[in-house]
């Protein structure tokens, strides 16, 4: 009784803050380990894989006058990161010169799948939107509990280091994902991960980067609110244009 009064009672803008606070210490240590290996455009071939599988279950579901459960499509997703994340590690071992142009490639391969799954729904073209800028302000308590459990696994391999070993970051980074797109969208989640990433790579500690990329996220929630705007694109293009400025007033005394 207790714990649904608290709910009922919790402000509607604690779990859009509680998603994005556990988003960013699940991406941000990721993100750091993306740039190390120059592996950039894995955040978005992964991610693309989940929400191909996604749609593509939601076509079968409704094809199949089927109600999809919430399990089925984050297993679904996650089945597809971790698939892409093992294409991707084979890559960059037999092929390390040409990672990044065949990972660009894969991810492109990937958004064209599930292009032609979505076209394949009259509802298709709303879950596509849905993948690439979710409406974080409208994130559910679930989700954030979720992505909360992915940030303690992140940040305890990060204190065990071990997320340096490849296979422990290509499974963490998959299922991280597979987690995180569904509930704050493609744009989110790949700001989230370069921008705290170029911060530690510029001297800052891992505490001011997430602060910086929570207080940059609560600029965009905040815009959104006032304009009347969707809550991905302004609260992605926010942590962007924060990440930017940050690298080049880091970089200015040099030029």
């Amino acid at each position: 009784m207790f714990q649904h009064e608290w709910f009922t009672v919790t402000p509607w803008w604690f779990w859009p803050i509680w998603a994005l606070l556990a988003g960013m210490l699940a991406l941000a240590p990721l993100g750091h380990q993306v740039l190390q290996r120059k592996v950039v455009f894995i955040d978005l071939a992964v991610a693309q894989a989940a929400a191909a599988a996604v749609i593509a279950v939601l076509v079968w579901a409704e094809h199949s006058h089927v109600e999809p459960t919430a399990w089925a499509k984050q297993l679904a997703a996650t089945t597809g990161a971790l698939l892409a994340s093992a294409c991707i590690a084979y890559c960059v071992h037999a092929w390390p010169r040409q990672r990044e142009a065949l990972i660009g490639l894969m991810y492109v391969l990937l958004a064209c799948v599930a292009m032609l799954a979505a076209s394949l729904s009259p509802h298709g073209k709303t879950w596509w939107l849905q993948v690439l800028a979710a409406d974080v302000l409208w994130v559910t308590a679930p989700s954030a509990a979720w992505l909360s459990l992915a940030a303690g696994l992140v940040l305890l391999t990060q204190c065990m280091q071990v997320l340096q070993h490849p296979w422990v970051f290509y499974i963490a980074f998959a299922v991280v994902c597979s987690i995180a797109v569904p509930a704050l969208g493609l744009f989110v989640v790949f700001a989230c991960l370069i921008a705290p990433a170029l911060w530690l790579q510029k001297g800052a500690s891992t505490t001011q980067a997430v602060l910086l990329a929570v207080a940059s996220s609560a600029l965009g929630m905040v815009g959104s609110w006032m304009f009347d705007m969707p809550s991905g694109p302004m609260v992605a293009a926010s942590i962007a244009l924060c990440g930017l400025l940050g690298a080049l007033i880091k970089l200015g005394g040099k030029y």
